[in-house]
């Protein structure tokens, strides 16, 4: 019982100190679980994490869902989200009954400036650790190029192809299975 609780309150912890969503948790996340912890790796977390980002829901929930399972089983991964969800919840609740009294001032607009640059800075930061760990071959660098341009491409370049996520993903997928076919794991 004492382990669920622990994993409770880490991800009540992270989930109040995750701003921004998306890429903003795996600072946060490397700080809790992985240093202060060793729950995870920082591989375990991309590889969690890449496949949390083609699934439905919230990166971050999903995140959750996969540490806590990895940690002590479907209860756990149940309880992660929970503790993950449960601030962002309450901090919207409160935020909402006063937002519309307050949303105008410019006192509330400037510091909400502030938070979007914090953010941006926080979504930086883990480009900059996924390219060091991503990274290591030319191989990989590869991929990350010709997605990328893939992506980049107005969608009237490539008729018939949408360059959605679902899609890019498949196409790394794919060309990962013909760069890496023979590497032992």
């Amino acid at each position: 019982m004492k382990e669920y609780i622990k994993i409770l309150l880490a991800f009540l912890r992270v989930g109040l100190f995750t701003f921004g969503g998306g890429y903003a948790i795996i600072p946060v996340v490397e700080r809790e679980l992985i240093n202060k912890r060793a729950w995870v790796t920082m591989d375990e977390v991309l590889d969690f994490y890449t496949v949390s980002q083609i699934m439905p829901g919230m990166i971050g929930v999903n995140l959750s869902l996969f540490i806590g399972n990895k940690q002590k089983g479907p209860f756990a991964g149940f309880l992660a989200a929970m503790g993950f969800i449960l601030p962002g919840v309450t901090i919207i609740s409160v935020v909402a009954l006063f937002i519309s009294n307050f949303a105008d001032l410019p006192l509330v607009n400037h510091a909400f400036a502030g938070i979007r640059i914090a953010v941006a800075a926080l979504i930086l930061d883990t480009v900059l650790k996924l390219v060091k760990g991503v990274f290591k071959e030319v191989k990989t660098l590869l991929i990350y190029i010709f997605v990328f341009l893939i992506s980049a491409l107005p969608s009237g370049l490539l008729p018939g192809m949408v360059a959605s996520p679902a899609f890019l993903v498949a196409i790394s997928g794919l060309a990962g299975l013909v760069f890496f076919r023979n590497r032992q794991a």
